[in-house]
């Protein structure tokens, strides 16, 4: 249970006794103010053993959401992924036989892993433009790329999930938020969503700033690839535009899916098992092969370091695959150890706080 009011913050949820100094390292984070919100769940050898959820008013439930930033990407991909497991989607197929107006010479392998060359959206647009799924997918479908495709890696910060989302409806034809929701979140039991319903914006908790200059720092050089990229349509650093219904009720499947740690931490107990979890089989234990493969190991340009991108995924030295979100939650499945990884924030800072965690989980294992 969560602390009643008045008293110091707590932890809420579970854990087996083996991990309680992983409980301890989050209770601490809350403890110390250097967390205000957050969720962590853990699956270790096919089975959950960690799920915590946590804040500093005790406002935080099992089933609050929260904006995950970039930790969405591999679940977009996902959905395009299924579309490929069943056939109707071809990893070399140039873009244009899916989506004809389409004028980049790209293959949906090259969309999939950063390597596309069209890391921002060309034209300016407001923040309302959010909503306009059309308008941006147009926008995107004229663009000139800002490098020969296959050639270099940038992330594709906020156009990612509208390239593999647009993908997704001309094969399908189902938005990515209703595929995502019929044929991956409900099957495989995931609480998380791209475009949420008025009833489950409800269960959102706002994110806010850990300190006043994150944005700005985020944001990066005025006119750089990065500001480009993270700053149009702007608004996607401002938590007054994150946390208003437009955004929520969006679909921006690069950066806004809303989830759950447990919602995350099962989704990559199912790719960390070849695809099939609790009997239910969405992927082919050979795709997610090929998806979790280094399909590029290189410079990136909006990163501006070494970058290892799978199908939707960075590679770790480890040999772990996940994302991390810009404002520190983050998600991946880490094969070697036998374990999948989720932590959910509200409060939009750096890293640090899962590096910890992560220290005192690979301890207990």
């Amino acid at each position: 249970m969560l602390p009643a009011a008045g008293e110091p913050p707590g932890v809420g949820g579970w854990q087996e006794p083996r991990f309680a100094p992983v409980r301890q390292c989050f209770q601490d984070l809350l403890a110390s103010g250097r967390e205000t919100g957050a969720a962590l769940a853990v699956w270790y050898d096919s089975r959950p053993v960690v799920d915590l959820v946590g804040s500093s008013d005790a406002g935080w439930r099992p089933d609050t959401l929260v904006n995950v930033y970039s930790v969405g990407k591999p679940v977009a991909a996902a959905c395009l992924l299924a579309l490929v497991d069943r056939g109707r989607v071809e990893l070399d197929a140039p873009v244009t036989a899916y989506w004809p107006q389409f004028r980049t010479p790209a293959t949906v392998r090259q969309v999939l892993s950063h390597t596309a060359g069209l890391p921002a959206f060309p034209v300016a647009r407001p923040a309302a433009a959010v909503a306009d799924w059309a308008l941006l997918c147009g926008d995107l479908a004229a663009a000139t790329p800002e490098w020969e495709p296959g050639s270099v890696a940038g992330e594709h910060a906020w156009t990612y999930g509208h390239l593999v989302g647009e993908l997704v409806r001309r094969v399908d034809g189902r938005p990515v938020g209703r595929f995502l929701a019929e044929e991956i979140a409900g099957p495989w039991r995931l609480d998380l969503a791209f475009g949420l319903t008025a009833t489950d914006q409800r269960r959102c908790a706002d994110v806010s700033y850990g300190d006043p200059g994150w944005p700005g720092r985020m944001l990066g050089d005025p006119g750089s690839l990065r500001a480009r990229a993270l700053g149009n349509p702007p608004g996607g650093l401002d938590v007054a535009v994150v946390n208003s219904p437009l955004w929520r009720g969006a679909e921006v499947p690069a950066v806004n899916l809303h989830a759950t740690a447990s919602g995350l931490a099962r989704f990559y107990a199912g790719l960390l098992a070849g695809g099939t979890l609790d009997g239910v089989r969405l992927f082919g234990a050979d795709l997610v092969a090929e998806a979790t493969r280094v399909q590029y190991d290189g410079p990136d340009l909006l990163l501006d370091r070494r970058t290892r991108w799978t199908l939707g995924m960075q590679w770790e030295e480890d040999g772990s695959w996940g994302m991390g979100g810009i404002g520190g939650s983050s998600a991946w499945a880490d094969p070697g150890r036998g374990y999948a990884f989720a932590y959910a924030t509200t409060r939009l800072a750096e890293h640090d706080r899962v590096d910890e965690l992560v220290e005192v989980l690979h301890a207990c294992l």
